[in-house]
């Protein structure tokens, strides 16, 4: 039988086959949905003009408009997902997912400090300290502000180094030994301390203009700095952390005294790092001062592991270390 006998025959096949017979489930996220198959020429929108309209799936309500939920309609048959908690509420969150979440070990060591001894070390420290001037004098004692400040600039290194190194293992044909997720991880830990302190308290004008500034200045400074050697890059960022730490120890200082009010823990930090209902701003300043000590521990080790003339890519990465 020749090729156009056999297409004929399947043509035929094909027609006489029940539309209810072509239909088939496969699961969508947490849910069922059917999917119909259709014929090859209308599958894609750049078929020719008698391609048949494709017909809107509607995707679960989401979001929310003086106070009246939206449906998304959408051709991809990609809706989001319904989560729940483990008590079975639903799961309020998009920015994170129940599987991201987790307790925070809030037993490592605060005081730890790596001492600078080699020039490039003495460099990265002073580096650090010249940059704490300007931001105490303008802060002093305003921790919630100050804080807002920090994290919009500790979130910048990890996605940094993050990206630079995907690109150098795209461009070489290597793994990276799993350090590009570990840094991400850090940069996207990070952004969390930022979301939980908006929750708080709504920074003012001339606090966004401050934050545009110092985080296009850093950006770029950081971003240079990598290209040119990540370990000078992991040292400093290893020292950032510890003054952050300083920071985070100076707030708990001011809500044991009084002097800062300890409010209730906002619902996103509850959630994040899984504390008890009842937490208050002191238990959500305690984890993110643990936080910010295991990104201290990380960026001294990256930068060790390449004073000691390693690579990345041959020590595995510390993922999920904080």
């Amino acid at each position: 039988m020749n090729h156009s006998a056999m297409a004929k025959v399947s043509g035929l096949l094909l027609r006489k086959v029940s539309p209810q017979a072509s239909r088939f489930s496969r699961p969508a996220y947490m849910g069922w949905m059917t999917v119909h198959p259709m014929p090859a020429r209308e599958q894609s929108t750049l078929a020719s003009g008698d391609a048949k309209e494709e017909k809107p799936i509607q995707v679960p309500k989401t979001g929310s408009e003086n106070g009246e939920q939206k449906a998304i309609v959408s051709y991809w048959g990609v809706p989001p997902a319904n989560l729940t908690k483990e008590d079975g509420s639903p799961w309020k969150w998009h920015c994170f997912r129940p599987w991201e979440t987790y307790k925070a070990d809030i037993s490592i060591d605060v005081e730890k400090h790596h001492k600078p001894v080699k020039f490039m070390d003495k460099f990265a420290y002073w580096t650090v300290q010249a940059l704490k001037v300007p931001t105490h004098m303008f802060f002093q004692r305003k921790h919630m502000c100050h804080a807002m400040l920090l994290e919009t600039v500790a979130a910048v290194p990890g996605m940094v180094g993050g990206m630079l190194l995907h690109c150098q293992s795209l461009r070489r044909f290597e793994q990276s030994g799993g350090w590009i997720k570990a840094l991400l991880e850090e940069a996207e830990n990070e952004r969390m301390h930022l979301m939980t302190f908006i929750e708080l308290a709504k920074p003012q004008w001339y606090e966004r203009a401050l934050v545009f500034a110092v985080q296009g200045v850093f950006f770029n400074a950081y971003f240079l700095t990598y290209l040119a050697s990540p370990k000078v890059a992991h040292r400093i960022t290893g020292y950032l952390e510890e003054e952050a730490v300083r920071s985070y120890t100076e707030f708990l200082k001011d809500l044991d005294n009084g002097s800062f009010e300890n409010v209730p823990a906002p619902a996103i930090a509850i959630d994040y790092w899984r504390l008890p209902a009842e937490s208050t701003l002191r238990d959500v300043v305690e984890v993110i001062r643990a936080d910010e000590a295991h990104h201290r521990d990380v960026n001294h080790y990256a930068s060790d592991i390449q004073c000691q003339g390693h690579q990345f890519k041959d020590v595995p990465a510390p993922l999920g270390y904080h």
